[in-house]
C-alpha cells in the first residue's frame, strides 16, 4: 500500500465536491486528506486528494474522476516533482513545568504559538507531513486536548502547472 496524492480542478460550484465524494464512496475508496480552495480563476477550484492503495487503486480513481462533470484535469502528483506542506493548529496542556520545554520544541520546529494561557498552549505548525508527524509525536508526551489538520496541499515545481499540464 502507497499514499497518492491526485490534483485536480474542477469547477468552483456547489454538487461538484459531492459527485466526487460519491464516487469514493461507491467504489470503496477511502480518502486520507481533501482540501478544495478557489484559485487564481474564481470559476474553478482545486482540489488535492490523498488516498491509500496500490497502483490499480490510483489508475480506478483517476479514470473514474476523468468521467465526473465538472472536472477539468485530474493528475497524480509525483512526490520528487512537487512541493507540499500541511497545516495543523494543536492545542497541548502546559504548566509551569513543561511551558518552557514545549515552547523551545516550537521554536526547534519553526512553529507558532498563536495562544497562550495558563493551562495550555495552541500551536500553528506547517511543514511537510513528516515535520508535522514528528511534531504531534513530541507533542504527546505533555497530552494534546485538541488538533485540527487541513491535510495536503502541493503544487508542481518549477513553472509548471496543474492547468496547463
Amino acid at each position: 500500500m502507497k499514499k497518492y496524492t491526485i490534483g485536480m480542478l474542477v469547477s468552483n460550484q456547489f454538487g461538484v465536491l459531492t459527485r466526487i465524494s460519491g464516487m469514493f464512496g461507491r467504489r470503496g475508496f477511502n480518502i486520507d486528506s481533501l482540501v478544495v480552495g478557489v484559485t487564481e480563476d474564481p470559476a474553478r477550484s482545486r482540489m488535492t486528494i490523498t488516498v491509500t492503495g496500490e497502483d490499480t487503486d490510483r489508475d480506478q480513481i483517476i479514470k473514474q474522476l476523468e468521467k465526473l462533470q465538472d472536472v477539468f484535469v485530474v493528475r497524480e502528483m509525483i512526490p520528487e516533482k512537487i512541493v507540499s506542506r500541511e497545516l495543523i493548529l494543536i492545542k497541548v496542556s502546559a504548566n509551569s513545568e513543561t511551558r518552557q520545554e514545549i515552547i523551545d520544541a516550537v521554536n526547534v520546529f519553526r512553529n507558532k504559538i498563536i495562544d497562550y494561557t495558563p493551562d495550555s498552549l495552541c500551536i500553528e505548525a506547517t511543514g511537510e507531513t513528516s515535520k508535522i508527524e514528528a511534531f504531534l509525536e513530541l507533542m504527546r508526551r505533555y497530552g494534546i486536548i485538541e488538533l485540527c489538520r487541513t491535510g495536503l496541499v502541493s503544487l508542481d515545481r518549477g513553472t509548471k502547472s496543474l492547468g496547463a499540464s
